[in-house]
């Protein structure tokens, strides 16, 4: 009988899947499934090992604090480590990070602290500078820093480097992955390197990123934005050896989702924003080869905690991600359009607490109110406060006692400017197509579609 004795013992050995369903050219391109870590992904290795070196080397006192920085997966391994050694664990963590990785880094026990991502290295409320510096004021306590952490790179040389190495039958012609600290890049790099001379290694990174340019082109340029998580830098870190680098590829947001979105279409394989760009990467290389190459691209997590971004219709749809069609009226920008059942509505019968359980659930602030079909209200949460703030009983009252009946109508044809007049009022604008109801228009859907313009 066969059993792990520990969840830390179930870190590593994931397992390879060779990609059957896309064109990857004349190459076969496998897929290493990191998720398959305990704590859903690539980072499971790194924390194991930075604690357990720092234990060894006396830096962590039994009871201490665990304090990084990091885009979410780092934090879920360390948490996964800490709880099982009784450390403490603070998480300092960039606020463009999903709200999925949040509540699971605060569901396992750990402290979460949000700071800017618009801020570069450098500035106090970088994520690195904010964590390094609590680190400093807080007593037995141990920065983890897997940024500058050999420990980081040794996980990759003695376990996802080996694995790779034996699951491919000691025969890979390339290696693909990005870099969030390079600790992946730099230990499974340096491993097949030293095992086969004709492994070449391929970076892929975020367009905004400052690694592709400087790989490529040895200038070190101005970082961008980019909403792909976990990878691409505005600095190299002090683990990354990019000298390890054959070809780098520099793969824009777009692209990342929808390859992402692709491989779980084609292959069942839901996988992280990352893997898009890695994937899109990979398949770059594949289809620019002339022969058959045997490739490895990385998979480092899963896309259970992008569930609310790059697989939501709706999210993508507002950053400019998916194409829709283009009517050229108001219908551009309203966001969930009747016509195609995506808008969250009400009846007049239902309650209210149905109605506010819905607006929570949909993370909307009010529901347009159909009978048959037909508008004939809206209810928004005001209405509702309003009617339960002294008699919380009306909760069980019908939302048509409550609901607006004096709506802002503006038809498909209107002009923009005329939105702001029903804004103004703090009212949302209902659009008609004749007696048809299209769906609404709210301040957010402007802002998003004035953005979307300028991107």
């Amino acid at each position: 009988m066969t059993f792990a004795s520990n969840i830390l013992d179930s870190i590593g050995n994931t397992p390879l899947q060779e990609l059957r369903n896309i064109d990857t050219g004349p190459c076969r391109l496998f897929a290493k499934l990191e998720y398959h870590n305990p704590g859903g992904s690539i980072k499971d290795r790194i924390a194991l090992s930075m604690v357990q070196t720092a234990e060894r080397d006396g830096l962590i006192q039994p009871g201490g604090t665990l304090i990084e920085a990091t885009a979410g997966n780092t934090g879920l391994g360390l948490a996964l480590v800490a709880a099982q050694k009784g450390y403490k664990l603070l998480i300092v963590i960039p606020d463009k990070m999903s709200q999925e990785k949040v509540f699971h880094l605060q569901a396992m026990g750990a402290e979460v602290l949000m700071t800017r991502s618009d801020v570069v290295k450098g500035h106090p409320e970088y994520y690195q500078d904010y964590a390094a510096r609590i680190a400093q004021e807080t007593p037995n306590a141990f920065y983890v820093n897997q940024f500058a952490n050999p420990a980081n790179v040794q996980a990759h040389v003695e376990g996802t480097g080996p694995e790779i190495w034996q699951q491919m039958e000691h025969n890979i012609d390339a290696f693909v992955c990005g870099v969030g600290t390079g600790g992946t890049l730099t230990g499974v790099g340096s491993y097949l390197k030293k095992m086969s001379e004709k492994t070449q290694v391929i970076l892929a990174d975020p367009e905004g990123s400052v690694l592709a340019d400087y790989v490529n082109e040895g200038v070190m340029r101005e970082a961008g934005s980019w909403q792909v998580e976990g990878i691409g830098e505005d600095f190299i870190p002090d683990i990354c050896d990019l000298s390890l680098v054959d070809r780098a590829y520099s793969i824009s947001d777009q692209l990342s989702f929808a390859t992402g979105r692709e491989l779980l279409a084609r292959e069942g394989i839901f996988v992280g924003s990352s893997s898009g760009t890695i994937l899109a990467a990979a398949l770059h290389y594949c289809r620019s080869q002339t022969e058959c190459k045997r490739v490895v691209a990385i998979i480092p997590d899963s896309g259970n905690k992008y569930i609310s971004k790059m697989y939501n219709d709706h999210w993508m749809l507002d950053q400019g991600f998916i194409e829709r069609k283009h009517y050229g009226d108001l219908r551009d920008l309203i966001s969930r359009l009747h016509r195609k059942h995506e808008t969250v509505v009400a009846t007049p019968d239902e309650t209210l607490i149905a109605a506010q359980t819905r607006m929570k659930m949909h993370d909307i602030s009010q529901l347009p109110v159909l009978q048959d079909d037909h508008i004939c209200g809206i209810i928004d949460e005001s209405d509702i406060l309003l009617a339960v703030n002294d008699h919380p009983e009306h909760f069980r009252d019908p939302v048509s006692k409550y609901m607006t009946k004096k709506l802002d109508v503006v038809v498909h044809t209107a002009p923009i400017k005329q939105l702001l007049q029903t804004f103004a009022k703090d009212h949302v604008a209902i659009v008609m197509h004749g007696d048809e109801f299209l769906g609404i228009i709210t301040r957010s859907d402007l802002l998003n579609y004035l953005r979307r313009k300028i991107s």
